[in-house]
């Protein structure tokens, strides 16, 4: 465990799935004071996931939509916890796992800024001293002042992108937001991975674009129905993901 940043060992989530239609929480009460039954079926959206990422590694996770990509990412940033099994972490991990996650909508984004950092663990003094270095990088800064609910998605990211990687963290985790915003702020996000990169921090990337994997990653995760199909170099992944 010395040099490894990430491990998994038998990581199971488990949902349970409803076989009818409830449209609200009222009529699941009612059926419950009745004694209507409600059955369920057991979903695994994991499935005995094990795998260590090395500290300082860029891995890539691809796979088809519902594979368990988002909530891989979800149990290592411990969003959510696993049903079995155990995630051990060394260092201190910014997710980036959706857009607008910890904002406020009706907040604006000068207020986000601090109201996500906090919850990423920084003291409201220390974003006071990172905030102008924040808004120069998302780019939005004449529209910093406004409610974030007059934001277009992309504006979103870059800011949520922004606040998140400001400090260089020990883990970065990314789930497919680098297809969002124009080109520029494309590679501008892409290059301070490839920084990150390069300066020790462990990073985990989500992506549906086989060209940003590529660009980011040496190794590669393929996950399928939960499971890890296969891991390996990001040329031979790709080829046969892609095939």
């Amino acid at each position: 465990m010395e040099n490894t940043a990430i491990q998994l060992n038998d990581v199971t989530v488990r949902f349970r799935i409803p076989h009818e239609k409830i449209p609200t929480l009222q009529e699941y009460a009612i059926r419950w004071l009745k004694r209507r039954s409600v059955s369920f079926s057991d979903f695994n959206a994991l499935n005995n996931v094990s795998f260590s990422i090395k500290q300082g590694a860029t891995v890539g996770i691809i796979g088809a939509n519902g594979a368990g990509k988002s909530t891989l990412l979800k149990v290592i940033s411990r969003v959510i916890r696993p049903t079995y099994g155990r995630v051990f972490l060394r260092g201190r991990i910014a997710p980036l796992l959706e857009l607008g996650a910890g904002f406020d909508y009706e907040m604006t984004g000068r207020e986000n800024i601090f109201l996500n950092g906090a919850v990423l663990g920084f003291n409201r003094k220390d974003i006071a001293s990172r905030l102008d270095r924040i808004v120069e990088f998302s780019g939005i800064s004449e529209f910093i002042d406004a409610p974030i609910r007059t934001y277009s998605s992309g504006m979103v990211a870059r800011l949520g992108f922004a606040v998140a990687t400001d400090v260089q963290p020990d883990i970065l985790v990314i789930d497919e937001i680098l297809s969002v915003g124009d080109v520029e702020f494309q590679k501008k996000s892409a290059q301070r991975i490839l920084q990150y990169s390069n300066n020790g921090s462990t990073i985990l990337v989500v992506s549906h674009n086989p060209s940003a994997i590529k660009q980011l990653c040496n190794d590669v995760i393929w996950l399928q129905h939960g499971l890890i199909k296969m891991r390996g170099s990001v040329d031979d992944i790709i080829n046969y993901y892609s095939s």
